[in-house]
């Protein structure tokens, strides 16, 4: 297991993983992986993608391009990266079991 999930936009495994729902089929490390999300929010270790969602788009404008889930040093963090209205790219790093916004770069347009 490589303590990372990833949800693209094209594909929505990890949302129907962490919603509940049956994952589309995967690799084995993936398929691990998203074992891991659905325990991880079931335990109470991380909120919903929905709510981190939702509290993204309310803060921080613009079209999300990639989530991922990851665990760091013991705890779980979503990294969302996000192109702004003005066009530059934003990564969020927040916690994911309260949400709070640990860590933002913005790479600005070219």
């Amino acid at each position: 297991m490589n303590g990372k999930a990833v949800l693209t936009l094209g594909g929505a495994a990890l949302a129907l993983a962490l919603a509940g729902f049956p994952a589309a089929p995967a690799g084995a490390g993936e398929a691990e992986d998203h074992e891991q999300a659905r325990q991880a929010l079931a335990a109470g270790e991380v909120l919903p993608l929905r709510q981190i969602l939702d509290r993204v788009e309310k803060r921080h404008p613009g079209q999300i391009l990639e989530v991922e889930l990851e665990r760091e040093q013991g705890r779980w963090i979503y990294e969302i990266k996000l192109l702004r209205p003005e066009g530059a790219v934003s990564k969020l790093k927040l916690d994911a079991r309260n949400g709070d916004l640990l860590q933002q770069k913005t790479r600005e347009k070219p």
